[in-house]
């Protein structure tokens, strides 16, 4: 996040393009895990900036630990996006386009025991109860199975 904030201190709050991850993690019953984000963000995917130095899958299983108190144990890469459809404005008025690569993540342990400030709540969603997020991830691969 250093980095991030050197970069910002030096650009302010223009659109920067932001290498990132996102963890697709479900329970037996097929439900989505999402994190509820402070400071009027509202829902998404465990997520994060890739950090200097850190490949997509130590990004992605931080991210998920910090986020969550999940462990991940495999990350199986579901697709990378990018694009005008993945830029996002943040309440403080930094612009980004993320370039994401989403993971399908297998996880041991419960959710809680976060470390991360902004997460300030966790819970599994089924299929008819998703709510919008802020990037546009195709649906099949958040429920595979339809449901």
């Amino acid at each position: 996040m250093k980095y991030i904030q050197s970069l910002r201190a030096k650009i302010g709050r223009d659109l920067i393009m932001l290498p990132s991850v996102a963890a697709v993690i479900s329970d037996a019953e097929g439900r989505l895990l999402l994190q509820r984000k402070g400071q009027g963000e509202g829902w998404s995917l465990p997520a994060g900036a890739v950090e200097l130095g850190e490949t997509p899958q130590q990004a992605v299983a931080r991210e998920v630990l910090e986020e969550t108190g999940l462990t991940v144990i495999e990350a199986e890469i579901l697709g990378v996006f990018g694009g005008k459809d993945f830029r996002y404005v943040y309440p403080n008025g930094d612009q980004v386009e993320y370039f994401v690569v989403l993971f399908r993540c297998l996880t041991m342990g419960e959710p809680g025991g976060f470390t991360d400030p902004e997460t300030v709540r966790l819970k599994y969603t089924p299929f008819n109860e998703m709510p919008r997020l802020a990037v546009p991830y195709p649906m099949e691969l958040l429920f595979p199975d339809g449901r």
